[in-house]
């Protein structure tokens, strides 16, 4: 067999170890799913009225419902993110990975089980929020078949940016507990961006804060694409955030696990 033909078989048996593991082990991605849902029932119907007072224009709970989903999907996309930083320390701390560098296996293969793994959990998990979403009354009958199109496209690329991220949080981590605490950022940038309330509502002091992140950029193309309002420059934002993460996360991954024993 050719090498790249060797590297698509060992990738496709990790992808299948790590899809077992979340099968048999849901608790962790079921408590990270959580967070969102819980939020999102939280603002519409807790905070929703006193909240939409901040979209101006007589915005009502409705309004804000369409408001606020765009952002906590991608937030879904970061919080299960964090499972993969935990379960690449498990692999990492247990010695499994020790046992498969002296396999006759591609040495990457593993990490990219993980990622593909990851990513496909994060669009479930998307699909799962994006249920209850509608469920309470959120619609998206403006955007047109490449619209849609285009949001799932922008959150695979998110989740894929995240999760190269996390990777590389996970295999620097000394332990699960560690990899847990080290990825918090990727629930916790999304509390200080455009998810709940717009830029302008914000003090003026903190609006750079919650500008010049990733999530904003995203949140506010998702936006865009699934409600029909103005995108401007944070597409090629977003699309820049991605890449760059994206990038840095996989040279960050594979510094990191190939400074193992050979």
């Amino acid at each position: 067999m050719s090498s790249l033909s060797l590297a698509v078989r060992d990738s496709s048996t990790m992808l299948r170890r790590n899809l077992l593991h979340a099968r048999r082990y849901p608790s962790l991605t079921l408590n990270l799913l959580l967070t969102p849902v819980m939020l999102l029932l939280l603002f519409v119907y807790i905070f929703g009225n006193a909240m939409s007072a901040g979209l101006g224009g007589g915005a009502d709970r409705s309004d804000y419902v369409a408001y606020l989903v765009p952002g906590l999907l991608l937030m879904t996309v970061g919080s299960t993110t964090i499972g993969t930083a935990v379960s690449v320390s498990n692999d990492m701390t247990e010695g499994i990975i020790a046992r498969f560098r002296t396999m006759a296996i591609h040495r990457g293969s593993v990490i990219i089980g993980h990622v593909v793994g990851s990513v496909l959990q994060c669009v479930l998990s998307v699909v799962l929020v994006g249920a209850v979403a509608v469920a309470i009354g959120f619609r998206s009958t403006d955007a047109t078949v490449l619209e849609w199109l285009a949001a799932f496209g922008l959150i695979t690329l998110f989740a894929l940016a995240l999760t190269w991220i996390a990777v590389g949080m996970g295999l620097v981590s000394p332990s699960a507990e560690a990899a847990s605490n080290n990825a918090m950022p990727l629930i916790f940038l999304p509390l200080i961006s455009s998810t709940f309330v717009p830029l302008h509502s914000m003090p003026g002091w903190f609006q750079p804060i919650a500008e010049y992140q990733p999530f904003t950029p995203a949140i506010e193309t998702l936006r865009g694409l699934l409600l029909g309002t103005a995108i401007g420059h944070n597409g090629w934002l977003a699309l820049g955030w991605c890449v760059g993460l994206a990038v840095l996360g996989y040279f960050w991954s594979a510094a990191k696990f190939n400074t193992g024993p050979k």
